[in-house]
């Protein structure tokens, strides 16, 4: 169930032409304030699963597959939420 949910999120967050400044101060890594939780982590996580990273694999590409999915997360932070600083 988790798994939609974070699918349902990614989807909207990508469908968005531009979120709201609450919106992109949500994004997994934007922590701003008080300690990051286990739900903070999951999503993160979540996110980076859905840009291609595969956490206990041993196909031999980590961190290469890791780097690549922050990059992609980082990318999509820029195109939803212009402006913004990372």
């Amino acid at each position: 169930m988790t798994a939609i949910a974070v699918l349902t999120l990614s989807f909207n967050a990508s469908a968005a032409t531009g979120l709201s400044r609450q919106q992109c101060a949500s994004y997994p890594f934007k922590k701003t304030a008080g300690e990051v939780t286990h739900a903070d982590l999951m999503r993160e996580l979540g996110e980076l699963e859905v840009r291609g990273y595969q956490p206990g694999s041993d196909n031999w590409i980590y961190p290469a597959d890791l780097n690549t999915a922050e990059k992609n997360l980082a990318v999509d932070y820029k195109r939803d939420c212009p402006g913004a600083r990372r």
